[in-house]
């Protein structure tokens, strides 16, 4: 049996993913003639048709979808193996891709990277911002090193480690009195409030809490941005519904409890089930947990 190459299934990928040899072939940047080549040589080794070729499009046979899934695995582990190498343990190399859900680019992601940049300048960092069930179909598919969201339903292969609780709160501007006291929901009925925008967990969360306690506030506002919310409140009269940690440190806006309390969510290092763990995500998990505790959020 000829020796399949790394190639071969990157090769194999590329036509499966455009369904046609002619673009797959531009995309690798090697000639079609080349490309069909060395996809009958890798079919050769195996043994099976690989791709079912019509006059309009290509696809995989039942035996490539099978091995198209073995192909996938076996080059996210060859990538993995390569950052590995280029992990050096002063980091002086290295990089990092995090993915976060929305609310903590509010208070948590900024201080944590420029401290993980600090210690490491040599680190290349990457962050994005999604939905938590995209942000776990990327730690699946390779293209994430490290994640923070929230524990509960995980997709499987997905690890979560709880890291703190993140508590919501009645978030107005400065000029509201602080009270020892937590303010009756009641108090909200009919209020005129700005929150985040209904494609939000958080927002859910909140829903579902007012609809819980018979209470209807008038949303006037919604914004896709929780700096934008703060934003808003600390310059207006209205209020918002958000992370306590939020306001701890912003200028200009004060939290207050509600009565009965808002809901209150874990948040969760997320990563993916026997996965690498880099040098980078190391040094930044031991970050993380410094962080959470010199800010004293409150223990998962």
């Amino acid at each position: 049996m000829a020796p399949v190459e790394l190639r071969h299934l990157r090769y194999l990928l590329a036509v499966a993913e455009h369904g046609s040899f002619t673009r797959a072939a531009e995309d690798l940047h090697v000639s079609q003639p080349t490309l069909s080549q060395q996809i009958r040589r890798l079919e050769k080794a195996v043994g099976l048709p690989l791709l079912e070729r019509t006059a309009r499009t290509v696809r995989p046979t039942d035996a490539g979808e099978v091995y198209l899934r073995h192909a996938r695995r076996a080059v996210r582990e060859l990538a993995a193996a390569h950052r590995a190498v280029q992990d050096v343990q002063d980091l002086s190399l290295g990089s990092l891709r995090l993915g976060v859900t929305p609310t903590f680019t509010a208070y948590l992601v900024g201080p944590l990277l420029g401290a993980l940049h600090a210690h490491h300048p040599g680190l290349r960092l990457t962050v994005s911002e999604a939905p938590q069930d995209h942000l776990e179909e990327t730690l699946l598919a390779g293209d994430l090193d490290v994640g923070i969201g929230f524990l509960g339903a995980h997709a499987p292969g997905i690890g979560a480690e709880p890291l703190f609780t993140e508590t919501l709160a009645l978030v107005t501007g400065a000029d509201a009195p602080p009270s020892p006291d937590p303010v009756p929901v009641a108090d909200l009925a009919g209020r005129d409030l700005a929150l985040l925008g209904t494609e939000f967990a958080t927002r859910t969360r909140i829903d579902t809490y007012f609809a819980g306690q018979d209470v209807r506030p008038r949303v006037t506002v919604e914004a896709d941005s929780v700096l934008a919310l703060a934003e808003i409140v600390r310059g207006g009269p209205l209020a918002t519904v958000l992370p306590r940690a939020v306001a701890q440190d912003r200028p200009g806006l004060t939290a207050l409890a509600l009565d009965p309390p808002l809901p209150h969510r874990t948040a969760a290092l997320l990563t993916r089930d026997g996965g690498y763990r880099s040098a980078a995500v190391r040094a930044f998990t031991a970050l993380l947990h410094a962080h959470i505790g010199q800010r004293g959020l409150p223990p998962a």
